[in-house]
């Protein structure tokens, strides 16, 4: 908040469970040097002690920052259907700006339910690929922000349509930029921020001393504003040789399965039943 923010996506990790892209939780952890699998889970986390431990988050943020920031938090699709419905009803007190991806794709028909119930503001779409999922949510007024990864639904010129069709819906955008979109995508991000009428707000993750290297012209953050620069294009040109000095999976520490490739890994209940993340 001192840099500028005023909007703060807050997080909290449940005691003795893994959190989602956080290090794993052994069930067993005598068994670390066995392989990992349903029998034995390598990162646990369950959701009923999730769903407990959130509220007192934002109880306790209320009574240290007051009403004045505005406060987000990503579940990241992890609690059942009810239990999403509970904990929208839950956080409302709180006045959240938004609440995100509290809902699975396959489980968009339970956000008519919240919204019955409810006002907290809702966010959804960083995992949509089709026009099947994010249609039915903006023309049923279901959704406040729309969430989707720019490339991951066909790129500027689609996304320009589809925060159109939001704007006749009072749906704002909230495009998906987090860590692991590369300095173009965040260019792409910001180019729809300064062209669409139904701007929102822009996740952003700052762009370290390597990224920099590689790509020249990142968006500048100043006072809690995103930049870009006015260079031709998307504003980035890439140094391939410096590009060439950080190969893929380079600086991953650790051997964790999934996580060279650019996963996370697995994560799963006590049971060894897989989780969505």
């Amino acid at each position: 908040m001192e840099q500028g923010f005023r909007h703060v996506r807050v997080q909290v990790s449940t005691p003795g469970l893994a959190g989602y892209g956080a290090g794993a939780t052994r069930a067993n952890p005598a068994a670390a040097a066995e392989a990992v699998g349903p029998t034995n889970p390598g990162a646990i986390w369950e959701s009923a002690p999730y769903v407990r431990i959130v509220p007192k988050l934002f109880e306790h943020l209320r009574t240290k920052l007051g009403e004045e920031v505005e406060l987000l938090h990503d579940v990241h699709e992890r609690v059942t259907p009810t239990q999403a419905v509970q904990f929208a009803k839950d956080l409302e007190k709180f006045k959240l700006f938004f609440l995100e991806d509290v809902l699975s794709p396959e489980d968009i028909d339970y956000f008519r339910m919240i919204r019955q119930q409810c006002a907290t503001p809702l966010a959804m779409g960083e995992l949509f690929n089709s026009p099947h999922e994010w249609t039915p949510l903006i023309a049923g007024r279901l959704i406040d922000y729309i969430r989707i990864h720019v490339s991951q639904a066909g790129g500027l010129t689609p996304c320009r349509k589809i925060a159109a069709f939001g704007e006749i819906f009072n749906v704002r955008t909230a495009w998906h930029g987090p860590g692991d979109v590369s300095p173009i995508g965040h260019c792409a991000n910001v180019a729809l921020d300064i062209t669409c009428y139904n701007f929102g707000i822009q996740e952003y993750s700052a762009f370290n001393d390597r990224l920099q290297e590689v790509f020249h012209g990142c968006p500048v953050m100043k006072n809690g504003y995103l930049y870009a620069n006015e260079a031709p294009g998307w504003g980035v040109e890439i140094d391939e040789k410096a590009a060439a000095k950080y190969p893929f999976g380079a600086g991953r520490e650790g051997g964790e399965r999934g996580k060279l490739n650019g996963g996370w890994g697995e994560v799963r209940k006590r049971d060894g039943s897989i989780i969505k993340q």
